[in-house]
């Protein structure tokens, strides 16, 4: 290579950047998180639900998302080959991943299964507001089940679950539909058996849509498409608009654009088996929530719910949050849907020679989490946050004595750790502060030779320090620090940081 056409260190540097759709977390986050996720756990343990854990990648065929005219699978998944030409695909949610397990471990476990799994899903999707390519999910299902009762089990779950987060009575609904239902109004309007599936689909994704577009937006996808606010075009379900009448009045409960068109819902569903099949389901299941004291704010019966998926086979949920907050400028939020779910009778047949009933529901961490922090749950509250006991290095000869100390601290249960920077003590004190470290202990020559330490307080002396004006004040009163014996350092140390005097 010439000195013309040298590539510089500067210009071979990768560019620090952030993937569209992907986000960093930072140890706050994270610990409140966590502590959201120890609750939802409680209550879906209280239930009987037991912990099990599948991984990010699955063979690509095992989530069932193949193109029937490409040797690739699906746009939406995030796939490659691996060393076999097999395609592999990381999970587009934790149902599929479930369905395998249980089929693959299918004579080992009981029936019904009952467990629950947290962790991320990936979508290869356009990213937006609130849509993100990686984002955690907490799911429950029950697997070998085919009564209503399961069904009606979950969503009791799904409002306790709310309100141990801090969402209270009146602020939640959670909302039941019926696949069945659905398709019977669909074979209604003339769009049943196999020859229509494609149809079919694009309508349930675009009924889905019905609380963020409205019935317009929603009237556009069920006939010839919608184009967005970027100018994407959405292809529709290319249906009349007597159909189009049809399937949004009975979303709408019997209406929509202000009583233009109406239906009876009743007579609708009595033209189909299939649809009265779905109608006595959902009653059955609303019998039995009323009988456990769930009522109707809690707990009720909703036409618009679809979910885009389309392995659902029976009643559908949806988890919606009904209070309204205000942003950073003031402007009004809903956070609507923060979790779904439903019956899937066909999903775990689709390894074995019969379909095995199974039904779950799955929480959006990230979308529940922002609404958390809204309506200041103390499940994510931010408690004062204290870290570790910071040990200075004054003496960079005797590295091994500060490392024994910290140890000594770390096997008496203390959070402790040695400063490996390379600063002086001014600088080691500023990154103390920064870590949040409550105490730092601190041993130069003259205390080692001695036989003491020296122990600041630095969340007391972060008080002291308010009252005081001169640099002769602070060398004079060394506020919140007091000397000694090293011998007794870990018993000082607890006594500071349990807010008693270290002398």
């Amino acid at each position: 290579m010439t000195k013309d056409t040298a590539v510089s260190p500067q210009a071979a540097k990768a560019q620090a950047r952030l993937p569209r759709g992907l986000s960093d977390r930072a140890q706050a986050e994270l610990a409140a998180t966590r502590r959201m996720l120890e609750a939802i756990r409680e209550v879906y343990e209280l239930y009987g639900f037991e912990a099990l854990e599948t991984p990010a990648i699955e063979y690509a065929d095992a989530l069932g998302k193949f193109l029937p005219d490409q040797d690739r699978p699906n746009e939406g998944v995030f796939s490659f080959q691996d060393d076999d030409e097999q395609w592999l695909s990381l999970r587009y949610d934790l149902t599929a991943p479930l369905a395998r397990f249980v089929a693959q471990n299918y004579d080992s476990l009981p029936k019904p299964y009952r467990s629950y799994r947290v962790g991320h899903v990936f979508r290869n999707e356009k990213p937006g507001p609130g849509r993100f390519r990686q984002f955690m999910q907490f799911d429950a299902d029950t697997v070998g089940s085919a009564s209503p009762a399961a069904d009606a089990e979950l969503a009791m779950m799904a409002s306790d679950t709310l309100e141990r987060l801090g969402i209270e009575r009146g602020g939640y609904v959670i909302k039941i539909n019926s696949r069945k239902v659905l398709d019977g109004v669909m074979e209604v309007v003339g769009i049943g058996g196999p020859e229509s599936a494609g149809r079919r689909l694009a309508v349930l994704r675009a009924i889905d849509k019905l609380d963020r577009l409205g019935p317009e937006g929603v009237k556009l996808l069920l006939g010839p498409g919608r184009k967005d606010e970027s100018g994407d075009f959405t292809k529709g379900a290319g249906l009349d608009a007597a159909a189009i009448d049809t399937l949004l009045s009975f979303s709408c409960g019997g209406q929509y654009a202000d009583g233009k068109a109406s239906v009876d819902l009743f007579g609708l569903l009595g033209k189909s088996d299939v649809g009265a099949q779905g109608a006595e389901e959902l009653l059955e299941i609303e019998d039995l929530v009323r009988d456990a004291g769930y009522g109707a704010d809690r707990i009720r019966i909703d036409p618009s719910v679809v979910r885009g998926l389309e392995y659902y086979t029976g009643p559908v949920f949806e988890a919606e949050l009904t209070f309204e907050t205000k942003d950073e400028k003031g402007n009004p939020v809903r956070f609507g849907s923060v979790g779904g779910g439903g019956r899937y009778d066909g999903l775990v047949g689709r390894f074995r020679n019969e379909d095995t009933p199974a039904t779950g529901f799955s929480i959006g961490v990230s979308r529940l989490f922002a609404a958390l922090q809204a309506v200041r749950s103390p499940v994510v509250a931010e408690p004062a946050r204290r870290g570790p006991v910071v040990v200075l290095v004054l003496d960079r000869d005797r590295i091994a004595d500060y490392q024994r100390m910290v140890a000594q601290l770390r096997r008496e249960g203390v959070a402790a750790e040695l400063y490996l920077g390379a600063a002086g003590m001014k600088a080691q004190m500023k990154y103390a502060d920064k870590r949040d470290a409550p105490l730092v202990v601190i041993q130069g020559s003259d205390e080692k030779a001695r036989g003491e330490i020296q122990l600041k307080d630095l969340e007391a002396g972060a008080r002291a320090a308010a009252s005081i004006s001169t640099n002769e004040e602070w060398k004079a009163q060394r506020p919140a620090q007091v000397s000694a014996p090293e011998a007794e350092l870990v018993e000082r140390v607890r006594q500071m940081l349990s807010g008693g005097a270290a002398q």
